[in-house]
């Protein structure tokens, strides 16, 4: 399960304002059962906005560690929120259907 949001970054803040809260908040959330880890991933064309990735065995894992108030991950969001706004997407089943390369080129300079 994939739960996705949106990170639009204020004017006068960087991602990186926003990515030294992520990887604190994350760290501490990463110790909840069935928690797979986070991606934080920056747009190309514009460097203030980010998608966030949280990866969870299930929705009733990620549903559990929401239910377990930790006042330290919440202080971190409320700093967060004065150099960001967040956007949820939607929380995401793993994908149905995967198509990788059968045999991808050992030089990329093939393309």
């Amino acid at each position: 399960m994939k739960y996705i949001f949106e990170v639009h970054i204020k004017e006068g803040h960087s991602a990186e304002d926003y990515a030294a809260a992520w990887v604190r908040a994350s760290e501490i959330i990463q110790r909840a059962p069935g928690a797979r880890g986070t991606e934080l991933h920056r747009k190309l064309d514009d460097p203030k906005v980010l998608i966030a990735i949280a990866h969870w065995d299930s929705k009733a894992d990620r549903d559990a560690m929401e239910s377990r108030h930790n006042e330290e991950v919440a202080a971190i969001i409320r700093a967060a929120a004065e150099f960001c706004e967040i956007r949820p997407i939607g929380e995401f089943a793993e994908p149905d259907w995967v198509v990788r390369p059968a045999n991808p080129p050992a030089d990329s300079s093939a393309w």
